[in-house]
C-alpha cells in the first residue's frame, strides 16, 4: 500500500511538472524568420506644399495593394524588435486633364511597385497576441499613363519618404499568424525617369499615404 501511494505520488507530481512545459513548446516564440502575404486599401494623394491641393476637393488615387514581406525577429523577454522588408504593387491609377489647374499633382499616373525597408518594436499584450509599432524608409513609384495612340511611355516618378505604422499580430499556430496594421507614408523626394532611362535631378514633392492591411504569414 506504501509503496502504491509512492508512486501516485511521484506520478502526480511528474504530470505537474510536465503540463506547463507542454503548454510552453505551443506557444509560439515570436522570434525568426518570417514571410507574410500581404493586401488591403491604398490610398495616395498630392500634399499641401509642394503638389497641387486644393481645399474640400479630395484628389486621393484609390487602390488595392498587394505583396510580401520577409523580417527577423528577437523576443527579448516580452518585448520584441525586429527587421523587415517589403514589395508591393497597386491597382489605383488617375485619368487627369491637365487643363484643369487643379488636377492631381503628377498628371495622368497609376501606382505601381512600392519598397520598404525598416524596423518595428512591439509588446506581447498576451502569449500569443504581439500589439507593435514600426517605422523606417519607403520608395514608391508612379507610373505615366500616356500614349501616343501606338506605343505606350515606360516613364515613371521614384518617390523617396518615409513610414510610420502601427498593428497587431495574433498567433494561429505555434509558427503561422495573421496581422492587421495601419501605415501612413510620406514622399518629400522624387526624380523622374524616361522611357530611355535617362533621370533627372531630384525634385521635392509633398506626397502622403494611407494603407491598411490584412496579411497571413509563417514563422520559419
Amino acid at each position: 500500500m506504501r509503496t502504491l501511494m509512492i508512486a501516485t505520488a511521484a506520478l502526480a507530481a511528474t504530470t505537474a511538472l510536465a503540463t506547463p512545459a507542454a503548454a510552453q513548446t505551443t506557444d509560439p516564440t515570436f522570434t525568426g524568420l518570417r514571410g507574410t502575404i500581404i493586401g488591403g486599401y491604398d490610398g495616395i494623394r498630392p500634399g499641401s506644399t509642394e503638389d497641387s491641393d486644393v481645399d474640400g476637393d479630395d484628389q486621393t488615387v484609390d487602390g488595392f495593394v498587394y505583396g510580401f514581406d520577409v523580417g527577423y525577429d528577437m523576443n527579448l523577454g516580452g518585448a520584441v524588435v525586429g527587421v523587415e522588408a517589403e514589395l508591393t504593387d497597386s491597382t489605383g491609377k488617375v485619368e487627369a486633364n491637365s487643363a484643369d489647374p487643379n488636377y492631381y499633382g503628377y498628371g495622368e499616373v497609376g501606382t505601381g511597385r512600392d519598397i520598404y525597408v525598416g524596423a518595428r518594436v512591439g509588446t506581447l499584450v498576451t502569449p500569443r497576441t504581439l500589439v507593435y509599432a514600426k517605422g523606417g524608409y519607403t520608395n514608391g513609384r508612379l507610373n505615366v499613363l500616356a500614349t501616343d495612340g501606338t506605343t505606350e511611355l515606360d516613364d515613371h516618378f521614384d518617390l523617396d519618404g518615409w513610414r510610420v505604422g502601427a498593428g497587431v499580430e495574433q498567433a494561429i499556430g505555434t509558427n503561422s499568424y495573421v496581422k492587421l496594421e495601419y501605415r501612413y507614408s510620406n514622399y518629400s523626394d522624387a526624380d523622374f525617369t524616361f522611357d530611355d532611362g535617362t533621370t533627372t535631378d531630384t525634385f521635392e514633392v509633398d506626397t502622403d499615404r494611407h494603407q491598411v492591411m490584412a496579411g497571413v504569414g509563417f514563422r520559419f
